[in-house]
């Protein structure tokens, strides 16, 4: 693995990295408030003395001669002459080895007398020098922690995503399982969610796929092997022209049957190129009123009446429409192949807050809702088809992340309720 690529790394070297920073302006910030405390201590101390000696020692005819020099235990005082000077004035210095605090306090401003008292602040110096080198030391102590706290947290932070990415990492189309959550902490379940949600879908695809495959490699084999039969049959003796043409008749049956199948099949592989296809934007209720239209063409042989309903006048809604049609149109084909002569289709959308439900109701035979209908090749009753109109429509429902359900009527009439809710999409306009 690239390390400048390892989130792992990443992680821990920035956690240090800023750690580090907050641990050397925190010492930073302590050595200069110390500092500038004993400093400001110092200060005081010589304001005080001053005001101290200015008060009992000094007075008008104190001159800077005959004032009397103190110096004693590292502090000297004079009496000086300065010109151009108003206001107290602090300052410190260094004289070889030796480290000193000093303040120009005003005795008589008219007469540019000033007390001068100079201290000795070694002492003081070497207490910074002592809180400095403990501070070196406790900075390093710190960076070191941080080190191993960030090693550690990283570690215990990428345990979820490095047990997820081992999860994956083993599955394949024979070992798909589910994340368990328990194992997570909150902040992942969301995610182990959606990863459990794409397992199961992926599950189904594969077993819906390979049913596919099996079923139509049975389908096809079938009428084939029943053509091959009468075929050979027909040829072990001469017939009449009946028999030629019965046999004949029969094939052409049987490869209009194969072709129905193999354009069913070939829906499939459009429909999975239809997953790819651009996001349009489209007035559902408008669209659905015009395959309302188209659907009634086909209902006419049967004298069905189609009907469409809508509790909206405008619904836009960013959609693949080759799915949409593909779900729309199998069902209500469906519908019309179920139902009887002179019967009825109701079409319709709903708009709740926070969903759209389009409901295709039949008065045809009903289902047995314990089969599972989306299956590849399952067939209901004795009509002819490919049985793979359902499993088209709940495929690209699966595509726009949507619910599809069949259920039977729950009113007085016989017949069954087909659903396909979507989400409500952000960006509609109701009117």
């Amino acid at each position: 693995m690239n390390n400048d690529k390892s989130i792992y790394k990443q992680f821990y070297y920035k956690l240090i990295l800023a750690t580090s920073l907050f641990v050397v302006t925190l010492s930073i910030v302590i050595y200069t408030y110390t500092k500038a405390t004993i400093y400001e201590e110092i200060q005081s101390s010589l304001l005080n003395d001053a005001k101290l000696i200015t008060h009992t020692q000094i007075n008008s005819s104190t001159t800077v001669d005959n004032f009397i020099l103190i110096k004693s235990s590292g502090i000297k005082v004079i009496l000086v002459k300065i010109n151009d000077l108003e206001k107290i004035t602090y300052s410190r210095f260094q004289k070889k080895d030796d480290y000193f605090a000093q303040i120009l306090y005003p005795v008589d401003i008219k007469e540019n007398k000033f007390l001068k008292i100079t201290k000795n602040i070694n002492s003081s110096r070497k207490l910074l020098n002592k809180i400095f080198n403990s501070l070196i030391l406790l900075t390093l102590f710190g960076l070191g922690l941080v080190i191993i706290y960030a090693i550690t947290l990283s570690k215990n932070l990428l345990k979820p995503i490095i047990l997820i990415n081992d999860k994956l990492s083993k599955m394949d189309e024979n070992y798909l399982t589910q994340i368990n959550k328990n194992t997570l902490p909150l902040e992942f379940h969301a995610l182990a969610d959606s990863i459990n949600s794409l397992t199961k879908k992926i599950e189904t695809f594969v077993k819906f796929k390979k049913e596919l495959f099996v079923g139509a490699a049975h389908e096809l084999k079938t009428p084939l092997a029943v053509m091959k039969l009468k075929n050979e049959v027909t040829l072990m003796k001469d017939r009449d022209t009946e028999k030629y043409k019965e046999t004949l008749n029969l094939s052409i049956k049987q490869i209009n049957d194969m072709n129905k199948m193999i354009s069913s099949i070939l829906d499939i592989g459009r429909q999975e190129g239809a997953q790819f296809e651009k996001l349009q934007e489209i007035n559902l209720v408008e669209f659905l009123q015009r395959k309302t239209n188209d659907y009634r063409m086909l209902s006419a042989q049967k004298n069905i009446t189609i009907t469409f309903y809508s509790n909206v006048n405008k619904y836009k809604i960013l959609i693949q429409p080759t799915l949409i049609i593909q779900i729309i149109q199998n069902i209500v084909q469906n519908a019309i192949k179920f139902s009887p002569e002179d019967s009825s289709i109701s079409i319709r959308l709903e708009k709740t807050k926070d969903k759209i439900k389009i409901s295709i109701i039949d008065s045809g035979v009903g289902i047995d809702e314990k089969l599972d209908l989306f299956a590849p090749f399952k067939r209901v009753g004795n009509q002819s088809g490919a049985g793979l109109g359902l499993f088209l429509a709940k495929s690209a429902s699966d595509a726009l992340g949507a619910n599809l359900s069949i259920i039977n009527r729950v009113d007085d009439k016989q017949g069954c309720i087909a659903s396909l809710e979507l989400r409500v999409n952000p960006r509609c306009d109701l009117s």
